[in-house]
């Protein structure tokens, strides 16, 4: 049976907005038209943000739609080349010593070719993403960037800018095809400018009140309209709070899920305090909203929402 055909990148912002749309991503057209740019222009795309405003979702969804693998690469400190690139099978490469030392093979030139040869070749994320694919080339995910160590940045500008990967003993292995490359970080330290520099760059912030209203349609359709309201009203004011984590999309949405999930229709105090952890991750910042700065908060709230209806 024949692949399927790989699904054309598209053609005009338009239709990168209806492509992310389709994969249930909810985008303004700033980002869009970068994202275009990025795919038609074969130049990976830089996106920066807070955790949980829905970068790494992006390359999710390019994948999906485009109907691309999707080859991702978990950055952290102290991620290497054996890691992210590749590394050789040193025990095959052992055992295939000591036949050829059995068999009486002199021949060192020939041994050594043989076992630096691509069947003792482990591929890792970043080397796997130039191999050519029957559905086109894949979408590559380099995520959270800023938790690695400046040496690999440095190792990263031939591949970005060359889309190739050179093995001392091996040779260089270029990509037929460029990858679609997605590279996020959260910006707990700055990426250099030479990385930048190959990249286009969008900064992804926090979605106004009814972006967020929109996402939480399409992400937890079983949440009641006026829950989702007050979820997202209330969500929008921690965010102007002095906390140490403000709450993501991601976090909105976990508590949209879980106060559904409990059946709730609307936020009470009792639920807001019930539930803080699962919007919250810090024990300070629980702690500061947690009682009569949540009744505070959630007071508020329900005014602006009757004002509107009003």
């Amino acid at each position: 049976m024949n692949a399927p055909a790989p699904i054309t990148v598209p053609t005009s912002i338009e239709e990168t907005l209806a492509l992310l749309t389709d994969g249930n991503y909810v985008a303004d057209r700033a980002l869009a038209t970068t994202l275009y740019l990025s795919l038609t222009l074969n130049r990976p795309l830089f996106l920066e943000g807070e955790a949980g405003v829905g970068k790494t979702e992006i390359a999710k969804v390019l994948g999906a739609t485009l109907g691309r693998d999707l080859v991702r690469l978990q950055c952290y400190e102290g991620l290497d080349i054996s890691s992210a690139v590749y590394e050789w099978n040193y025990a095959a490469q052992m055992v295939e010593i000591r036949l050829a030392e059995a068999e009486g093979e002199t021949d060192r030139d020939k041994l050594t070719a043989d076992i630096f040869s691509e069947k003792f070749l482990i591929e890792r994320p970043l080397l796997q993403a130039l191999k050519p694919r029957p559905g086109g080339a894949p979408v590559l995910l380099i995520d959270e960037l800023d938790r690695t160590d400046e040496p690999f940045e440095a190792y990263l500008l031939e591949l970005l800018a060359d889309f190739q990967v050179t093995i001392p003993e091996f040779g260089t292995i270029r990509a037929a095809e460029p990858p679609i490359v997605i590279i996020t970080s959260n910006r707990t330290r700055e990426i250099h400018d030479a990385l930048k520099r190959r990249c286009y760059y969008h900064w992804i912030d926090y979605p106004d009140a009814a972006r967020e209203l929109e996402i939480l349609g399409i992400k937890v359709p079983g949440a009641d309209k006026r829950l989702s309201e007050q979820i997202v009203g209330f969500v929008q004011k921690l965010r102007k709070s002095d906390l140490f984590k403000l709450p993501g999309i991601a976090e909105t949405i976990d508590w949209a899920s879980a106060l559904t999930q409990l059946d709730k229709l609307t936020l009470d105090p009792n639920s807001v305090n019930d539930t803080l952890g699962v919007l919250l991750k810090y024990q300070d910042d629980i702690a500061k909203i947690q009682g009569s700065e949540a009744k505070r908060l959630l007071d508020e709230v329900n005014a602006e929402i009757a004002a509107a209806g009003a």
